[in-house]
């Protein structure tokens, strides 16, 4: 029998999220000078702070390449954060070797399909609740939360509740 996605959380050390369709509601903002600007969750970012202070790894693996995206992770406390990454399953390799990580510790959040071979082999694949078909098909665990919308503090927080690590944290 499989395990439930609650199961698995005892486990997780590392989150690893997409930008687009996560941590964005996937849409951009095309001002007139052609740059592009994109919207992301404070209690999104809230999470992944806490996770960086709890002593959890947190790595960012994006096929866009938004300097603003960087900026906003690297405040967070994020040093890990691979931008214009198109080839996410060598990063994903290289990422755990680098590290030492198992990829059974790993929870990935994606929402498409660039996503889809690095989540055939975490530990715990999640997606929000607005991903495609097939990201939903192969997730142990889809958020009801939409991307960009408060999906990646719903998983953060799930995890560190089921380790113990959430509480406490109100007087952060």
């Amino acid at each position: 029998m499989e395990k439930s996605y609650k199961e698995i959380m005892p486990q997780i050390t590392t989150f690893m999220f997409d930008v687009d369709g996560v941590l964005t509601n996937g849409m951009v903002h095309i001002s007139s000078s052609g740059e592009l600007t994109r919207l992301m969750n404070t209690k999104d970012g809230y999470a992944m702070k806490t996770a960086v202070m709890a002593g959890y790894n947190v790595c960012i693996i994006s096929g866009g390449n938004n300097e603003g995206v960087r900026k906003r992770l690297e405040a967070l406390g994020i040093k890990d954060i691979y931008l214009g990454a198109h080839a996410k399953m060598e990063l994903y390799e290289d990422y755990i070797a680098k590290n030492n990580i198992k990829p059974e510790e790993i929870l990935y959040m994606g929402d498409d399909i660039p996503d889809f071979p690095v989540m055939k082999l975490v530990g715990l694949a999640t997606c929000p609740k607005d991903a495609v078909a097939e990201i939903q098909g192969i997730s142990d665990y889809i958020s009801q939360k939409k991307g960009g919308l408060g999906c990646v503090r719903d998983v953060i927080e799930q995890v560190l509740k089921v380790q113990g690590k959430w509480e406490g944290q109100y007087n952060a």
